[in-house]
């Protein structure tokens, strides 16, 4: 016997979770030294999250206009679709598919296994299980591979599974990101905290032996963009709740509270955890901390020769967690354009458990293949601009639609409009340009393989005429 219907059981704390969850994998314990040695200062450093969370909480209050619209499952797809037209809903439904959330999960479950290598190393990336010349598979992809399959088998049984793992996993990572920022702060050294906000607004690149290269002002602000691009990839996912809205009770007055509530928090613990880093490291330590594992050289210090362990052992909690709401909320967009005749007809079924398995199976097959190439990483680099581009999309679809549907109901209106939401597409372009301008691997790959969905969509218009 199979649901018709998707069944409410996501309450506010729930739904936050989801956001906050989704939000938090390994990103906050790696990019800053990326994010570092692009800017060089601990003042440039704190503004980079502090631009990237600004942008966040405004887009977060401005989906929250449309998630209250549109309360159903599917998310950015339906506004994109309602704002614009189907094609423009499809081509990001199919880069969500093809990249975004599946070459996402993939990287969350290979940085789980990387981290369980260092209690377990069985699982280390240099254990090489099978060399086949072209392709080489390792301990670490293999363990990612079957944590998708656990995590996407329990999703299978029903949403309350997965409400149960991401509400308890995402509440012990805060807790134990509060008590890392806590423990820190105790442990932080004035001589170093004094040392690198000294001179903390100087941009410049930094490099891994510790000498500066100063930027011309126009290079300065390409630096920006690129060290932004790990504070975008790691405070991303946050509107995954909009895509589950169908098994959230009173919709259009939580998903909206949720939004604003897990973005929010995450944002001031990104904030705060980065000032721990320049109050117990040195800023070129933080630029060269080994494979950019700067919550792990923090750890070291805080914790003394537990703190290797102890880090692994949150980021294990935190990369679970995360994935367990990437493969929850993903396979929502799926039903939804399956639904729309855009996708593989079985896709559109829920299961008797009423959540769509299908979509969670194909979605799990194509993130494990990620998990196989090695090559998520890259991508996920090259993705932020098509992440950020459709973001700006969405929110200029709030201005669209307010001309279109003037008289549609609003339950809840973007915090801050006009202006808010402008500010926030006047950042994003900005961003954009500025990655196409001076770093445009970071571009170029991720509009490619949007553009690879124009003909898939009309060859998908086609068949479903011909029905």
């Amino acid at each position: 016997m199979r649901a018709n219907h998707f069944k409410p059981a996501l309450g506010l704390l729930d739904s936050t979770m989801v956001v906050a969850g989704s939000m938090i994998g390994s990103g906050i314990f790696i990019v800053s030294a990326d994010i570092t040695r692009n800017v060089g200062s601990a003042g440039w450093l704190m503004a980079v999250w502090g631009i990237t969370g600004l942008m966040t909480l405004i887009a977060a209050l401005s989906y929250a206009e449309l998630s209250a619209m549109y309360p159903k499952a599917g998310g950015q797809y339906i506004f994109l679709k309602e704002a614009y037209n189907p094609l423009i809903g499809f081509l990001y439904g199919w880069s969500f598919f093809s990249v975004i959330q599946t070459a996402t999960i993939a990287a969350v479950g290979v940085a789980f296994a990387k981290f369980t290598a260092y209690i377990f190393p069985v699982f280390s990336e240099e254990n090489i299980i099978l060399n086949l010349g072209f392709i080489t598979i390792s301990a670490a992809q293999l363990l990612s591979i079957a944590l998708i399959v656990l995590l996407t088998y329990i999703n299978s049984k029903g949403i309350k599974n997965g409400k149960l793992i991401q509400t308890s996993f995402t509440l012990a990572k805060l807790l134990s990101l509060f008590c890392l920022i806590i423990f820190g702060l105790f442990a932080a050294k004035s001589e170093i905290w004094h040392a690198n906000w000294h001179n903390a607004w100087h941009l410049r690149k930094l490099g891994t032996d510790g000498s500066f290269t100063n930027y011309t002002p126009i290079l300065a602000a390409g630096a920006v963009a690129a060290a932004m691009v790990g504070s975008v990839f790691s405070s991303d996912s946050w509107n995954n709740i909009t895509f589950i809205a169908g098994e959230v009770n009173n919709p259009k007055r939580t998903i909206g509270l949720s939004l604003f509530l897990g973005t929010l928090i995450v944002t001031l613990i990104y904030i705060s955890t980065n000032l721990v880093y320049t109050a117990v490291l040195p800023i070129h330590g933080i630029a060269s901390a080994p494979k950019d594992r700067v919550g792990v050289a923090a750890s070291e210090i805080i914790f003394g020769n537990s703190g290797t362990i102890l880090i692994a052992l949150l980021i294990m909690v935190s990369t679970f967690g995360c994935n367990n709401g990437l493969i929850l909320a993903g396979a929502r967009v799926y039903y939804t354009m399956a639904n729309d005749g855009l996708f593989f007809r079985k896709a559109g079924n829920l299961n008797k458990f009423s959540v769509p398995s299908y979509a969670l199976w194909l979605q799990c097959l194509f993130a494990c293949t990620w998990s196989l190439s090695g090559k998520y990483g890259d991508l996920l680099d090259m993705i932020s601009f098509v992440v950020v581009g459709f973001y700006i999309l969405t929110i200029v679809g709030i201005f669209i639609l307010r001309k279109k549907k003037p008289f549609q109901e609003r339950p809840y209106k973007a915090f801050g409009y006009p202006f808010l939401p402008a500010l926030y597409i006047l950042m994003g372009i900005a961003f954009c340009l500025l990655l196409v301008i001076f770093k445009p691997k970071f571009t170029w790959p991720g509009l490619i393989i949007t553009l690879i969905g124009i003909p898939i969509y009309y060859f998908a218009v086609s068949q479903k005429n011909n029905k």
